[in-house]
């Protein structure tokens, strides 16, 4: 579990409105591993605004969204309501959900591996999973390519939150590999694919806003002073509108041993 830590509940409007969400080929890859069905029970650890899984949902399978912060599991609800999707929703910490043993084919968690005691959140995984279910374990991370827009508002960032430790990212995890071996995992693999999604100059400013090392951490008069910077800087440097932000799609999917750690 890394040492900096951040309040999602303090960003959960802006989290809601402009994070870009898990695109929806990130389930295609699975299923063309076996690993999404209709019909599948899925726990989401981490959820957040549900944007993992509400994919799920979305395919007809069962949703259950575990998270800490309650304000983020209310975006959650509306976003599925606008969506036309119903998932259960338990606040709790991911390494102690109080979910029943064995009642999950898929335990999923996007976005926020690195904030758990991953090693305690992977034994609860393979509690909750049936023998032979799979853990997908995804990240959808921002690139910051030298000269881009992504760059400059990470030197910013920097600034104002200098502990921030996910700066310069490539959005390659392979440190989570170590996780699951211990905790009774086999079959592990992992794929990535990139893609670019477009923002406008106010939506990019909103997704930066409701980052971890800004609305997650500063006080309010900060965080206006950021974004006046922010702005700033994109009409001096970036005037397109709508900019284009590449990422990347990473994922690591496992299966279940047949003996719980």
């Amino acid at each position: 579990m890394s040492d900096f830590t951040a309040d999602f509940g303090r960003t959960a409007d802006d989290y809601a409105r402009h994070r870009a969400g898990f695109p929806p080929e990130l389930v295609d890859r699975l299923a063309a591993l076996g690993v999404e069905r209709a019909g599948s029970r899925v726990c989401d650890l981490g959820t957040g605004t549900g944007s993992l899984g509400r994919l799920f949902a979305l395919r007809s399978c069962e949703v259950t969204g575990v998270d800490i912060a309650a304000p983020l599991l209310e975006q959650a609800r509306r976003l599925d309501r606008e969506a036309g999707v119903e998932t259960t929703y338990v606040k709790a910490p991911a390494e102690a959900t109080g979910l029943p043993d064995g009642a999950f084919d898929i335990v999923s968690a996007g976005q926020c591996w690195h904030w758990f005691d991953r090693p305690v959140a992977a034994r609860e995984v393979r509690r909750l999973l049936v023998a032979g279910g799979a853990i997908v374990i995804a990240h959808f991370d921002w690139l910051p390519a030298p000269g881009g827009v992504v760059a400059a508002s990470e030197e910013l960032i920097l600034r104002y939150t200098p502990s921030w430790p996910f700066a310069d990212s490539a959005g390659i995890y392979p440190q989570w590999l170590v996780d699951l071996p211990d905790a009774g995992f086999i079959g592990i693999e992992t794929f990535s694919f990139d893609i670019s999604v477009p923002y406008s100059r106010q939506a990019w400013i909103g997704r930066l806003r409701a980052s971890a090392p800004i609305s997650g951490t500063l006080g309010p008069e900060e965080v206006r002073r950021f974004c006046g910077e922010i702005e700033a800087m994109l009409e001096e440097r970036f005037p397109d509108d709508p900019l284009v932000a590449p990422h990347r799609v990473w994922a690591v999917v496992a299966r279940a041993g047949s003996a719980r750690a």
